[in-house]
């Protein structure tokens, strides 16, 4: 097994090496239609920043091929009800990182460079107090509080921009079940796989040695699948500022993902996704033994099986206009439901929608109100075991079914570039178990993009 994994460590190493050397050498030689300069550039000022762009500076940097990236994302967090005392926790994330056109600055055509850092620190709530529930009500908490290399990748375009190929160190959300990050609870916070199955699919701010091809289709929207190395370090605090190429790798994990991108009248921006994921890691089965009983009744080693697989879609759709003087706030809706093997996840499926309405008053148009709800549910195969163990007699086990998040929240931006969002969740039912009480939990989020 140790050499199998130095194997695929050095496979992974060779791999890489040789795709991002082709990478540039294609992007030299390949000449493709690309988007006017003006355009593109216009396009890329218009991200805000509380700093403002440096007298200048920041555009004539983006002009020739380098943006700078800088934030900071603070969440308090405190539970009026529920857990075991009440108690507060702030946990924050500091960004720093730069996207470079080598179009622009080496003549590389359609290439991109990305190399992005993430620092995190902090309490968690859910852990402290604590309160028993699957899901964080801080997802900016996680993954180890520490210095991270999150990002390091070369994305190409060939073919008029048709064809897109992506390499280097990559977080699985980015590209695949991505999905903004406006909530407090990590319900309803980025790529939905990553939150039901973090054992082995790993959000932001974990990056892994990874590829991903993508097929854009005029008018409709995308295909692509990825391949990504599967290696628990990865997650770990160990090397963690280092693109390094960890023994231990376990499998690959491949996902595929079909987008439908419309625009409903002409004017209303929609995302509609449907994706699947299989890694092919030999894994224990988190319920059966070697005789397919339950190991936790026996005591027998776990039934060892070939993959993990699982599913999801997501739904974002722009229903309303978005706001200004003369019309209503603009109105959005969204839908992300996952499912994973129920012989490979503790938690197997999750399910969370809301909506987000923005300028809810003629004097604030930039400002928007969030509502959403959700479920995680246990795997109903543990379930079953737990209910066993108790009647047996072998201990009192709460038996675990489903947790019901809600979360409210209002953002208030006064300027470019920084927003404030109090917000307030409820959790039924933490831990999916009545034996937990239900939590009241009062947040408040800060985030600046300088």
């Amino acid at each position: 097994m140790h050499r199998q994994s130095l194997g695929i460590a050095r496979l992974w190493r060779r791999l890489a090496l040789a795709a991002l050397l082709a990478t540039l050498l294609a992007s030299a030689g390949v000449a493709e239609a690309t988007e006017p300069l003006s355009e593109k550039v216009e396009q890329e000022r218009d991200v805000p920043w509380l700093l403002g762009d440096w007298n200048g500076r920041r555009p004539w940097l983006q002009d020739r091929g380098v943006d700078l990236q800088l934030g900071y994302t603070g969440e308090f967090a405190f539970n009026a009800t529920g857990g075991v005392r009440k108690e507060a926790a702030y946990a924050d994330q500091y960004v720093a990182g730069v996207t470079l056109d080598l179009e622009r600055l080496a003549g590389l055509r359609g290439t991109t460079f990305q190399l992005t850092f993430t620092a995190r620190t902090g309490r968690n709530l859910s852990d402290d107090v604590p309160l028993g529930t699957l899901q964080e009500v801080q997802e900016i908490y996680g993954r180890g509080q520490t210095l991270r290399l999150t990002q390091l990748w070369v994305n190409h375009r060939l073919f008029d921009g048709r064809i897109d190929w992506k390499i280097g160190r990559m977080t699985f959300g980015e590209d695949f079940a991505s999905f903004p990050c406006e909530f407090e609870n990590l319900t309803f916070c980025g790529a939905a796989p990553g939150n039901l199955v973090p054992g082995y699919i790993y959000n932001w701010p974990v990056s892994q040695w990874a590829t991903r091809m993508r097929y854009n289709v005029d008018g409709f929207g995308y295909i692509q699948a990825g391949v990504y190395d599967v290696n628990p370090q990865y997650a770990s605090t160990k090397d963690t500022l280092l693109p390094v190429f960890f023994n231990g790798s376990t499998g690959v994990l491949i996902p595929v993902e079909l987008a439908w991108l419309p625009r409903l009248r002409g004017e209303l921006p929609g995302s509609y996704k449907i994706g699947a994921w299989y890694d092919t890691s030999v894994v224990d089965d988190v319920v059966s033994d070697i005789n397919d009983s339950p190991y936790s009744v026996t005591g027998l080693p776990p039934r060892r099986q070939q993959g993990r697989a699982g599913g999801y879609l997501s739904i974002v759709q722009q229903l309303t206009p978005l706001s200004s003087l003369e019309t209503r706030g603009g109105l959005s809706v969204f839908l992300n439901a996952v499912v994973a093997s129920d012989r490979s996840s503790t938690t197997d499926n999750q399910v969370a929608a809301g909506i987000v309405y923005t300028g809810p008053f003629r004097s604030r148009p930039d400002d928007d109100v969030g509502f959403a709800v959700g479920v995680t549910r246990v795997n109903s195969r543990i379930a079953a075991t737990q209910a066993l163990v108790s009647t047996l007699g072998l201990g009192r086990v709460a038996v675990q079914g489903a947790e019901f998040p809600l979360e409210l929240h209002y953002t208030y931006r006064p300027r470019d570039g920084f927003l404030l969002r109090p917000s307030v969740q409820y959790v039924l039912n933490p831990g999916g178990t009545g034996a937990n009480p239900n939590a009241l939990v009062l947040g408040f989020t800060t985030s600046i993009n300088f």
